[in-house]
């Protein structure tokens, strides 16, 4: 059995300790910056990296732990530098791919990916480190996306779109085929998109429009 960190201790870990086989995967600490409690019963909630080190220097072999980053939303950037963090510490990333999910065998994924219940990640498609895939939502066939980006529930990415680096897609969003997201763009829940985005740049609505735009 494979023993798991999870640093988020908010909605995303208890979505993360569902999609584990609890036969092949024990969560046995949550590491969060706030003093909080437990969203999964009976496992210790650690204080920062403070309290991550305490905890492993009483487990002198830290390879033996896996460890995936439970922070959702648009925090892509926050995301990729407690991922580094962690693997800094000697931790080991694991993706997580809920048995429910797809994703096709010549898909590429990433160090720490996640593919949540009733996702799909389709053909040639290339996922960054620490992606997250969340329920629902679908990557069609030749997408490329970037490091730490986050993909809403039921969001739906047609074939051959790009999506740069921390870059956050809301829910329900759909972007039309061959267009190309910026790092740390924002497209809003439910929005339509039709036309690249810039890097940086929120956008919302049917079609799509940055924020305050006529």
């Amino acid at each position: 059995m494979k023993d798991v960190i999870l640093w988020g201790g908010t909605g995303q870990a208890k979505v993360l300790a569902e999609a584990l086989d609890p036969a092949h995967y024990c969560v046995r600490a949550i590491v969060d910056r706030r003093a909080i409690d437990s969203p999964i019963a009976g496992v210790p909630v650690l204080l920062g990296e403070a309290g991550l080190r305490a905890f492993l220097a009483g487990h002198p072999s830290r390879q033996a732990y896996y460890f995936a980053v439970a922070i959702g939303g648009g925090h892509g950037g926050d995301r990729l530098e407690v991922f580094a963090t962690m693997q800094s510490l000697g931790l080991t990333p694991l993706s997580v791919i809920h048995s429910r999910a797809f994703v096709a065998s010549d898909a590429q994924l990433g160090e720490g990916a996640q593919v949540l219940a009733l996702a799909a990640v389709c053909t040639h498609a290339v996922l960054g480190r620490a992606v997250i895939v969340n329920t629902g939502a679908s990557v069609d066939h030749d997408c490329r996306i970037g490091d730490g980006v986050h993909i809403g529930p039921g969001a739906r990415l047609s074939g051959e779109v790009r999506v740069d680096a921390r870059a956050f897609i809301g829910t329900g969003a759909v972007i039309l085929p061959r267009l190309h997201i910026g790092a740390g763009a924002v497209v809003g829940a439910g929005a339509v998109v039709t036309r690249d985005v810039p890097d940086n740049a929120t956008v919302a609505g049917n079609p799509a429009r940055p924020l305050g735009a006529p």
